[in-house]
């Protein structure tokens, strides 16, 4: 008797997704595009031939959602695009070269340091358990180190960032990154430094608040709006008692908007006016200064006039 196994049964059979496709990519992506990736490497395991128009179909994604999570995928290397189709790259072995590829911004040497910094080392392992449930990819090892060396963050702050970004619900290496270069940028060190961080960010939004609140603005501020407020307060140091004055100055304005706003708390900083009793001063010194008129020149005529003091000789003439 000769018994043979059935292996081309799609009911027993198995696509294996490497966890590093979990860790490093899942969480990014938009969930179409993670079933469009899916459903490709699903297809690639068979060499099955496939067109776009099939996928959306398939999948009942709209064409251009197609088309999109395509060109997302190239972009992150995990599909290589040939002159006929694609290949799906290994993304193991995408992840091993990003983790042992030479950083220029970072030496051996330095890297073996940090590993030897058992506080620093102390501090990793508390973002891989308290962020990643134990099993953090490899390759954010080597990102942590480099922050650590580019931006001098004490473990403290470390921890904060991936906390931050945590409680956002964005803790993808580049929304990461891109805080991290914030925090360098406002001279951020220290867990103390970043304190003094959060307080000035905490008053400015509340300044901002009590802003929109008086305007009855149902939206958020745009970064240049929130620009000038912050500006307001923090490099001016006026509080809502100044920008009281500024706002009922504008109401009833049709054509009210913050460059207007601005230019207006801007003079009175120029000017040296700090408090809202030297504000209200200059405001009434405006209104009762006397409108100066223009002088009305008296136009003279460029000939003599007649002289009609001798009228007995004028009449005996005629």
């Amino acid at each position: 008797m000769k018994l043979e196994q059935n292996d081309s049964s799609l009911i027993f059979s198995t696509t294996s997704v490497p966890d590093v496709f979990f860790t490093e990519y899942l969480s990014q992506a938009n969930g179409d595009f993670v079933k469009v990736y899916l459903y490709i490497f699903f297809l690639s395991k068979y060499n099955k031939e496939v067109k776009i128009n099939d996928l959306s179909k398939k999948l009942e994604i709209p064409l251009k959602v197609i088309q999109d999570a395509i060109k997302y995928w190239e972009d992150e290397g995990l599909l290589i695009r040939k002159n006929q189709g694609f290949i799906v790259a290994n993304m193991q072995e995408i992840e091993l070269n990003k983790l042992y590829k030479p950083k220029i911004t970072i030496s051996s040497t330095d890297l073996a340091k940090v590993a030897e910094n058992k506080y620093r080392a102390k501090a990793i392992d508390t973002i891989n358990n308290e962020f990643f449930q134990g099993v953090m990819s490899p390759s954010w090892y080597g990102d942590i180190d480099l922050w650590f060396k580019k931006y001098a963050f004490d473990e403290e702050v470390m921890i904060a960032l991936f906390r931050y970004c945590f409680n956002k619900s964005a803790l993808h290496r580049s929304y990461v990154a891109t805080v991290a270069e914030a925090w360098n940028k406002n001279k951020i060190k220290t867990f103390s430094d970043l304190d003094s961080y959060f307080e000035k960010e905490q008053k400015v939004k509340s300044f901002q608040n009590s802003i929109k609140k008086k305007l009855r603005l149902n939206r958020n501020l745009t970064i240049f709006e929130e620009a000038y407020v912050e500006k307001w307060n923090i490099t001016f140091g006026y509080g809502m008692d100044v920008i009281d004055i500024a706002l009922k100055k504008v109401t009833g304005k049709l054509n009210f908007n913050f460059d207007y706003l601005d230019k207006m708390i801007s003079d009175w900083h120029e000017r040296g006016l700090k408090t809202p009793d030297d504000i209200n001063k200059y405001l009434e010194q405006q209104k009762t200064k006397p409108v100066q008129k223009k002088e009305t020149k008296e136009v003279k005529a460029n000939f003599s006039q007649r002289n009609y003091t001798d009228l007995n000789n004028f009449y005996s003439n005629i």
